[in-house]
């Protein structure tokens, strides 16, 4: 079931999913046995590979063969962003997990989202709510950590904000992206 959070947001075309997993996104488990949160599942079936909000491209799990998956780019990114965060914890850079977070929360986030300009949509899959949600976090330029929400729904909202303020208000908010293979 889509959610009225996400059939909310205005698509410029139809959404590009040929490249998209969909057994995957049902059938992949993390470590505590269970799924992605249905409200990432919502947002991929929705809106597809897109450029969201002007800004973020949201990972969804990929077919073989082709970029800019989840569990591809995704993962490069979060080895990328723990490094980051084991150094800056190592200086004493303790500005780097303000103003919401700290130090052994960086090392549990995931990086499932990355904007344009450097930032990353992070979820902590190492704390699932009661409803299976994880809680979603931003990074901006890898070197903050502030929480958007206990799900995708309470963060598009903040995300779409954000944007607003930076670029002025957009006609759409997905805007599709071609699949584009390795």
């Amino acid at each position: 079931m889509i959610s009225d959070a996400m059939t909310e947001l205005r698509l410029r075309d139809s959404p590009t999913s040929r490249h998209i997993d969909f057994g995957a996104l049902d059938g992949y488990r993390f470590a505590d046995g269970e799924g992605f949160p249905a409200s990432y599942r919502a947002f991929v079936r929705y809106a597809g590979w897109g450029r969201t909000f002007g800004l973020w491209l949201i990972y969804p799990p990929v077919r073989p063969g082709y970029a800019d998956g989840l569990h591809g780019r995704g993962a490069q990114l979060t080895k990328r962003f723990r490094a980051s965060y084991r150094d800056g914890e190592r200086e004493a850079f303790d500005w780097m997990v303000e103003p919401d977070g700290h130090w052994s929360l960086a090392a549990t986030l995931e990086v499932f989202a990355w904007s344009e300009n450097g930032d990353a949509l992070l979820w902590n899959s190492a704390s699932r709510t009661t409803d299976g949600e994880f809680p979603i976090w931003e990074s901006r330029g890898v070197d903050s950590l502030h929480h958007l929400g206990t799900d995708l729904r309470e963060a598009l909202p903040l995300m779409r904000e954000r944007s607003d303020s930076v670029f002025g208000p957009r006609p759409f908010d997905v805007e599709p992206l071609p699949a584009t293979r390795l």
